[in-house]
């Protein structure tokens, strides 16, 4: 959607100068793109969006819970999943939100929901990846959890910084900065809804019962899925998985 919207206004626009950008602007933010002829699509791209990631939270949440993907062991990883489904939530909001009240028509409401949506995603991946953190720690075997904490952390802080910026260009009306770095922000919060694929891709090897993650009774137990003993004749809990981690 973002890369259409853009060539949209490169190629087939000439780029324009819409109504809604202000004096002496020169580059299109999104919303300037989205509040015109590509309204429909900016809507319909922001809810697919909203969509795709919000249920990726959910399958995740689902596949820890049934053992397809390491289980969170405490109450808090489980208090950080759900904190981080609560403001991705947010985020959503957010992103519908704007894209229906448009910059041109509805500058104040959408610059509020635009917050909402950075502010709400921003949030939920610091919570997602505190999530990580704290799974990789008590699961050292499995490579996989790293390598999500430090993609999710890169994001953090590359978007952190990248928002600092766009928000101190909008007020200090260097509006091409601005509408450049709204650009990159956005393009990055793709590939942080594409990252999602490596958290869920381990499920694809723990669909039968005798493969999944032990509760945690069980593992202290010994015991496999199914109540059997899992020990290996060292006396440690057979791990079934790790190798596909």
């Amino acid at each position: 959607m973002l890369l259409g919207m853009l060539l949209h206004w490169i190629v087939d626009t000439n780029r324009r100068i819409y109504p809604s950008m202000e004096r002496g602007g020169s580059i299109a933010y999104i919303s300037d793109i989205g509040a015109q002829k590509l309204k429909p699509l900016f809507i319909a791209g922001s809810a697919v969006t909203v969509v795709l990631l919000d249920l990726a939270f959910l399958a995740e949440r689902w596949l820890r819970h049934r053992g397809r993907l390491v289980r969170n062991q405490s109450s808090g990883e489980r208090a950080l999943v759900w904190l981080s489904i609560l403001f991705a939530l947010v985020g959503a909001a957010g992103l519908i939100l704007l894209s229906i009240f448009d910059t041109w028509r509805h500058k104040k409401l959408h610059d509020v929901f635009l917050l909402l949506f950075i502010g709400g995603y921003w949030l939920s991946a610091v919570f997602i990846c505190w999530e990580y953190q704290r799974l990789g720690i008590k699961n050292r075997q499995y490579r996989i959890l790293r390598s999500s904490f430090w993609i999710k952390l890169a994001f953090i802080l590359v978007e952190l910084v990248l928002a600092i910026v766009f928000v101190s260009t909008t007020f200090t009306h260097n509006n091409n900065v601005a509408a450049v770095f709204e650009w990159v922000i956005a393009f990055i919060f793709t590939f942080y809804v594409a990252s999602f694929i490596i958290d869920l891709k381990p499920a694809i090897y723990t669909k039968s019962h005798a493969a999944r993650f032990e509760k945690t009774h069980q593992m202290e137990d010994g015991l496999d899925v199914n109540g059997r003993n899992g020990l290996t004749g060292n006396g440690f809990v057979a791990d079934r998985t790790a190798a596909h981690f």
